[in-house]
């Protein structure tokens, strides 16, 4: 069948792997050229972003600032009334604010060598349920006894004859009763008798309260106040109290009658027992100043006059809510630290001259009324310093904590006459009388993150409407 002429080819194993491999070989060749393709432009991008940052970098950012320019361009021309478009935007801000810190109860902290701790180091609610109000010890203070000036004091006509000075430059009334310059300074000195102007000068001064609220607010061993004439600001809710302070503390809150109007409207009404939930309201009648910010300085500096009987008191501004227990801010700013008024530094300044002028640039004062006061506390001697008694000269007043003793209620007595001789802010006055009434050392400044662990800042809501009198 075959002849001698064919050719027989033989194939071995051997052979048919070894293709095999060459064929791998050709495989894995192609891949590692894919590979280095692949290198090379990723070294080409990498070059290209390191040859043109400067670029990627500025032209943007030129672009962005056109963008900002044109805008703001934009709403400078907008058609839309400064007067109204402003108004709705704060008011905005002001409502999303509040909403945002109504109730809270976290602490506020701040870190202290390397260390984050709570601001106001309250004991915990345990403690808290036991905890008894000290026994007041004999005062070593040389104040011992106040007596307060009425209309029955001064001799017939005494009022009346008040043109002498300042009669048109101050807002002395039948409420504060009249004060010289002599006077004034007289009331500073130091005695274990002390003879003072501290409000309610007269029957027919103002500032009217119904025998029903008096009899409630002589009752009252500790108080937290606040207040908000002239339909101001809404009330809020205190919070974070034990029972034991809920049994034993009066929350008092001073309305007058436009401010219930207010309130009514917003669907806040004073129940049948005088309360709006933990807060009783005592209404005002027959406020005794125009300026409705003097008329709030009454139950925020004579809380000792509003409630005789009262040991301590802690005012609350209203726009802010209370949120700490009576009774752990009690022993926390005043009985721990062996003090009897405890009271916020100023965040922002520490002497009276710096505070005078941002008074005024804020527009908070007349620029005339300034100035007459600060002449008058240069002429005093009132120095630049910064610090009066080994505390920050200026004080932040939202929140007041005191004990009601003879010389911390001539303080405040002092104080509240500075406000009415001069501006109604307290900030001006409060360095003053420091200053002057060196006898009082015992103060607590605490820190302005204290202040913010003790209240929850909601802003004023509204402006209050100046009494027409």
């Amino acid at each position: 069948m075959f002849n001698n002429n064919s050719i027989s080819i033989s194939v071995s194993d051997e052979e048919s792997d070894e293709l095999g491999r060459m064929r791998v070989r050709v495989r894995r060749k192609r891949k590692k050229l894919g590979h280095r393709f692949k290198n090379q432009f990723v070294r080409r991008v990498v070059r290209n972003l390191v040859k043109y940052w400067a670029l990627l970098i500025f032209v943007p950012a030129i672009c962005l600032l056109l963008y900002e320019a044109w805008s703001i361009g934009w709403r400078s021309t907008s058609p839309v009334s400064k007067s109204e478009k402003p108004s709705l935007v704060n008011n905005a801000s002001t409502e999303k604010k509040s909403e945002a810190n109504l109730n809270r109860l976290d602490p506020t902290t701040r870190i202290i060598h390397g260390i984050r701790q709570r601001c106001l180091l309250i004991l915990p609610p345990e403690e808290l349920e036991h905890l008894e109000v000290p026994l007041r010890k004999d005062s070593s203070s040389t104040v011992k006894k106040l007596v307060y000036r009425t209309e029955n004091d001064d001799p017939p006509g005494g009022y009346n004859s008040m043109s002498e000075e300042h009669t048109d430059m101050t807002r002395f009334n039948m409420f504060t009763g009249n004060q010289t310059l002599d006077e004034r300074g007289e009331m500073f000195k130091v005695n274990e008798t002390v003879t003072i102007n501290c409000g309610f000068y007269s029957e027919i001064g103002g500032f009217k309260i119904s025998n029903e609220d008096k009899k409630y607010m002589q009752s009252c061993d500790i108080v937290v106040s606040t207040c908000a004439f002239g339909g101001g600001d809404d009330l809020y809710q205190p919070i974070g109290m034990s029972e034991a302070s809920l049994r034993k503390v009066c929350y008092v809150a001073f309305w007058d009658e436009v401010t219930v109007s207010t309130q009514e409207s917003a669907e806040h009404k004073i129940g049948e027992d005088g309360f709006i939930g933990k807060w009783r309201i005592v209404v005002v009648r027959d406020l005794p100043f125009a300026d409705q910010r003097l008329n709030g300085k009454i139950p925020k500096m004579l809380a000792h006059r509003l409630f005789p009987h009262s040991k301590y008191s802690i005012w609350v501004d209203s726009k802010s809510q209370f949120r700490r227990d009576p009774f752990g801010v009690l022993e926390a700013l005043l009985w721990r630290t062996n003090s009897v008024l405890a009271i916020s530094e100023h965040g922002a300044r520490s002497s009276v001259y710096d505070e005078a002028k941002a008074v005024v640039h804020k527009n908070k004062a007349k620029p005339e009324e300034v100035e007459v006061q600060l002449a008058q506390y240069r002429h005093d001697g009132l120095p630049e310093d910064k610090r009066f008694n080994g505390k920050k000269a200026l004080a932040e007043a939202s929140v007041i904590v005191r004990e009601h003793t003879p010389l911390t209620n001539m303080f405040m007595c002092l104080w509240f006459n500075e406000v009415v001789r001069f501006t109604s802010r307290d900030q001006l006055s409060f360095p003053y009388v420091l200053w002057r009434l060196k006898v009082l050392k015992n103060i607590n400044m605490f820190p302005v993150c204290t202040r913010k662990d003790l209240v929850n800042s909601m802003g004023h809501i509204r402006k209050a409407k100046p009494l027409k009198i």
